[in-house]
Order: structure tokens, then sequence, then C-alpha cells
């Protein structure tokens, strides 16, 4: 029978989706891209991905009226009180100097300054989805303003549309893969998100998921789980996880791409820098700019429901992948600790995620039982 062709390609949503992807895109290539926001917008350009010449060129196209949006971690590492970050005044600064009012240790002078607002939260966004660290160059575009045409364009409010889609994952391929000590594994891979990551399901035997089902979710270590690095303990519990699974007749690890506590490896690899200066991992990421952990769990919540659970017991040490499974409407019968090794290198890492992140943890308890 005849269907009357639909309006367009693409729905609503589907637009909205888009045009945040395009927006990511152009920010990673280091180019501008142009945030509208009642009839006003803002050409805003991510100093990580910003080279001396792309800033420069940048300031001559907003004859000298730019300013640098840093985030209100990022402002309050510069004891400034701002609860949606600043902005600061640029003239005189060069390139270096730009870097380390955005992400350096300090700054020996504080330009002035003025208080961001709602803005900030679609910044703060864009940069968590592109992986980039959170400054921006930023410049107010009036009305008729042809100086950054050509841009890609996003609406200040695009994010809160797009839930769904950061929720909408499929299965894409599915295969057995046995392990080291475990022999009975299948990998399952999903694709979705705004940004159309692959995350991976490993299946452990064969979980009856008519009972809760053991469930760790785990987000992905590069340092750790494949290269053994002593500052955290991320192999540990991978492997820990695997092998409870498997004491348990069958589970599932949610393998969860967010390196870094979703700020990424590059972000990942300057924190570690400002932790060899003697910063605990919670500093680190503020003067990075970033909050205290901006990890999401929409994917890990899709992937369960796809594999038909709805009951679990979770092994974690992190209350707040207790908490967002509840609030998702998961029965969670039971919480099971996932221990690590303590060494002398990632001691201050575990006490730093009791102490300041809620992590369950007795670190001299677990170091008494090592020995």
């Amino acid at each position: 029978m005849f269907q009357p062709a639909p309006a367009s390609f693409f729905s609503a949503i589907d637009r909205w989706h888009i045009a945040c992807e395009r927006a990511i895109s152009e920010l990673r290539y280091g180019r501008p891209v142009l945030i509208e926001a009642e009839g006003r917008d803002q050409a805003v350009l991510a100093l990580d991905t910003a080279t001396p010449e792309t800033v420069d060129r940048f300031a001559v196209v907003a004859r000298g009226k730019q300013l640098l949006f840093v985030t209100r971690a990022r402002s309050s590492v510069l004891d400034i009180n701002a609860p949606s970050g600043v902005f600061f005044a640029m003239d005189g600064l060069a390139y270096e100097g730009l870097t380390e009012l955005a992400y350096g240790r300090g700054a020996d002078h504080l330009p002035a300054w003025q208080p961001a607002s709602g803005e900030s939260v679609t910044l703060e966004r864009l940069a968590r989805a592109a992986l980039l660290l959170p400054a921006f160059i930023c410049f107010a575009v009036k009305s008729g303003d042809q100086r950054f045409e050509g841009c890609a364009r996003l609406a200040a409010d695009a994010f809160d549309h797009t839930p769904a889609a950061e929720a909408d994952f499929a299965i894409v391929a599915r295969t057995r893969v046995p392990l080291k000590g475990i022999e009975n594994a299948e990998f399952v891979v999903f694709r979705g998100g705004v940004a159309q990551r692959d995350q991976v399901a490993i299946i452990v035997g064969k979980p009856d998921v008519a009972r809760p089902v053991p469930v760790r979710i785990h987000s992905s270590c590069l340092t750790g789980d494949l290269f053994g690095s002593l500052k955290c303990d991320c192999g540990d519990q991978l492997r820990e996880g695997l092998l409870l699974l498997e004491q348990r007749g069958g589970g599932i690890l949610l393998y969860l791409d967010q390196e870094g506590r979703g700020t990424g490896i590059a972000a990942k690899m300057r924190a570690y820098g400002y932790q060899h200066q003697g910063l605990d991992t919670v500093d680190a990421d503020a003067v990075l700019g970033f909050e205290e952990d901006g990890r999401r769990y929409d994917a890990a919540i899709a992937m369960l429901t796809a594999l038909g659970i709805s009951s679990v017991e979770l092994l974690t040490n992190n209350p707040r992948k207790l908490k967002a499974l509840e609030a998702a409407g998961f029965n969670v019968h039971r919480r099971t600790p996932v221990m690590g090794v303590v060494t002398p290198e990632n001691r201050n890492y575990l006490a730093t995620k009791a102490r300041r992140s809620g992590h369950l943890l007795d670190v001299d308890t677990m170091q008494q039982a090592a020995e």
C-alpha cells in the first residue's frame, strides 16, 4: 500500500542528536562551534585542541573581545567562588598564559573576571562528550554577524533532548571468547549513545536471569587493566570481578568506555602528572576543571535491560553505581565488595577513594589481609 513520504529523513530527535555529534567532532578538530541561546550566539573554541595560531586567529576575528571560560571546579582551585564557573578577560594573554590559567597549577596574576551563568552547563557537557578539558575561548556573536559563518551550530539546550539517544544501545556482535581461568565466557558488543561508542558485556557462564544476577560494572582503565599500572587497583578489580562471577556460577561484567572516570585518556595522563607533584586524584582532576566523578551509567542500564536482567547482586565498592541502578528501577538484591591489592604505589589512591569519593573501602584492613 502507498505510504506518504515523511517530511524529512531525520526525526526531530535525530536532528538534536546530529547537532551534538557535529559539535563534538568540530571541537575535537580544533574548530569553533556556535552555541545558540535566545537569539544570541556564542562562538566557542576548545583550548585543549586549539593551537597558538588558531587562538590568535580567533582573537583577530573577535577583535580582542574574547573571554576564557573555566569551570566551577577550576575556579575553586584559583580561589574564586563561582558556582557556574567564570569568564576571564584575555587582554595581553598569550597562548602559554591561557593554558596556565585554564589548567596549570596556578596563576601568578588573575585577570579581570565575571561569573558565568547558564552557558556553563552546555560547555561542560560538550567537553565531557568530546573528552576534552573544559576550558573554552568564547565570544558573543550578535544577530546577523557573519564572522563565524560556516561553523557548526548547537542549541544551548541540545543535550536536554538526547537522553533517549544516550540510552539507545543495540547488540552488534556476540561470540564465545574463552578467558584465562574462565573457559565459558561470551563477549556481547553494544553500540549506541550520542557518540556511538562500542561497549562490551562479558557474560561468564550461564547466569539465571530469574534470580538476582551477579553484575560487575567496570570502567575501562588502559593503564591498569592492560599494562598493570601500580598507581591503581583497576586491573586487580577487573580480574577479581571475573573470578567472582565464575565462582557464583555465572554473571555479567559490563566493561564501559569511561577512561579516567569519564575524562578520557589524555586528561587522565595530565592528572597523573599532577599526582606525581603531590596532588591526590580529586584535586588533580579539579586543577583540570573536572568535578570529582563525572561518569554516567546510562549505557550499563541499557545493556542490562537488553540482556533481560532486572534484579542484580552488584559487585562494587562504589555506592554511586548502586544508586544509579536503583534509580533506574533495578532491584539490587545485595552488594558484594571487590578488593584489589594495596601497594605502596596505590595506597594513597585507594585512601582518597574512601575518604573523598565515598567508596566503601577499609584500606588498612585490606593491607593487613594482603600481608
